[in-house]
């Protein structure tokens, strides 16, 4: 099958894709909560890494913790009822990963009042507001009898 018959849907003997269906296909959206997370992090390791290790960009050290807190992100169980990090009782980071991102919370947490108020009252109201909804269950494969 061609390439671009794997994008219409055509195969031996098959219909083409309705619109309906070839629209339905599309990427799931992440979860409102999930994506103003990601905002408030990589403006927290864009301060840290500013005044830390300077340069224009971020540096390949900070770089690496936004893409792994990015990744942890993508895999949250909360979805939209994702509490703050502090209040989470799943934690998702390596104890190494952890420590980097604490460091870079504490020293860019109260900077971000200044450089990006609008996230960091939101981060703030939600830290008050929404508590801890318990672990998620995890799916655990049937054990045998016996």
């Amino acid at each position: 099958m061609a390439h671009s018959d794997l994008e219409t849907g055509a195969r031996r003997g098959a219909r083409p894709l309705s619109d309906a269906v070839r629209s339905s296909a599309l990427p799931i959206p992440i979860p409102r909560v999930i994506a103003r997370e990601k905002k408030t992090v990589q403006a927290m390791v864009r301060i840290y890494c500013a005044d830390h290790h300077g340069g224009g960009g971020l540096c390949e050290s900070c770089s690496g913790l936004l893409d792994y807190s990015h990744q942890r992100l993508d895999r949250c169980p909360y979805g939209d009822e994702k509490p703050t990090c502090k209040e989470c009782p799943v934690h998702c980071y390596k104890p190494d990963r952890r420590a980097e991102m604490r460091d870079v919370m504490r020293y860019a947490g109260p900077r971000m009042l200044w450089r990006h108020p609008w996230l960091a009252v939101v981060h703030l109201w939600q830290e008050r507001t929404r508590k801890s909804p318990g672990r998620p269950a995890r799916e655990r494969p049937a054990r045998p009898a016996g």
